[in-house]
């Protein structure tokens, strides 16, 4: 129960990391990938050796199709991020990079604006409807939990903790898109979803157990502050919670490392999600029901 010594620096952390995120998506936002805005991506090998990004770069600047982007990809690949292409633009590009020696089309995707806005649309569309569902969840799940914090007050502080673990990721994005051209696309819609789901799992996980000790107290008798429940509930699940998020994180780790090239951003966001989930649902959404439950005393206080 030393913990609880330390609560209020706990929140020390998350303040300063969101605060950090919010002002790279301001100042640098989020770049979107071409599946969010449209465009295609080239994607060649190159097995005799890649030329220079520089000297390609040079000749397909020449060929007058607007920005292209280039990225190295693996030992011999390089990526190609640049508008929609005709078939006439397509074959141009091929040939060109045909003159740096022989060339192999790993993949080569396009993608119309109309399509990209719609799954960004929806994307938004089921971020904030997997939001209402679990406030509606947990407000139910909780109903019977009245004292001395309110069920639907539960909700609440798990979509502040949520917003908490999505930002993270998202503000570190913003930063590497300044700093080195990453781009979000479908697939970091896809971990920020499964980063609210797992952390949600967390911290119902903890608040469940407050709930219980809150029962068992109330049958047994027994007199206990809300502040020694919600501490004496966290301490019984943190080994379970650490744990469990430590064996999904090594082998996102893992992933990130070995895996393909396409992968990495995937991985590299649930791996800073699933960090963040964890420490919120530990050291932030309980804590902040206690918080909630001293400014209720504090109010009536006041009142009286």
């Amino acid at each position: 129960m030393q913990l609880q010594r330390f609560q209020n620096y706990f929140f020390m952390l998350p303040l300063v990391a969101v605060v950090l995120s919010l002002a790279a998506l301001f100042v640098w936002g989020l770049k979107p990938g071409i599946d969010l805005v449209g465009g295609s991506i080239l994607e060649v090998a190159y097995p005799e050796g890649r030329p220079e990004v520089v000297a390609v770069q040079e000749k397909v600047d020449a060929l007058g199709l607007g920005e292209v982007r280039i990225q190295p990809s693996g030992e011999h690949d390089l990526m190609f991020r640049q508008r929609s292409l005709t078939e006439a633009e397509k074959l141009t590009l091929d040939d060109t990079l045909a003159t740096f020696g022989p060339i192999t089309e790993v993949q080569y995707n396009s993608v119309g604006p109309s399509i990209g806005k719609e799954l960004l649309s929806k994307a938004w569309w089921a971020i904030s409807l997997v939001t209402l569902s679990i406030i509606l969840f947990i407000a139910f799940a909780f109903r019977h939990v009245s004292e001395p914090v309110s069920s639907w007050k539960y909700g609440i502080i798990a979509i502040i903790t949520l917003l908490h673990d999505i930002l993270i990721p998202a503000g570190l994005f913003a930063y590497l898109g300044y700093a080195h051209g990453a781009e979000v696309g479908a697939l970091f819609i896809v971990a920020l979803l499964t980063i609210l789901g797992i952390s949600i799992n967390d911290t119902i996980v903890v608040f469940d157990r407050i709930r219980e000790n809150l029962g068992r107290n109330e049958k047994k008798g027994k007199s206990e502050s809300f502040k020694d429940v919600v501490w004496h509930s966290i301490v019984q699940t943190m080994t379970r919670s650490v744990n469990t998020s430590l064996t999904v994180i090594i082998m996102l780790a893992a992933l990130f490392v070995w895996g393909p090239e396409s992968t990495k951003d995937f991985s590299l966001t649930l791996i800073v999600g699933m960090v963040a989930g964890t420490y919120s649902s530990v050291f932030l959404a309980s804590p902040l029901l206690v918080l909630a439950e001293q400014y209720q005393k504090t109010t009536k206080k006041e009142g009286k």
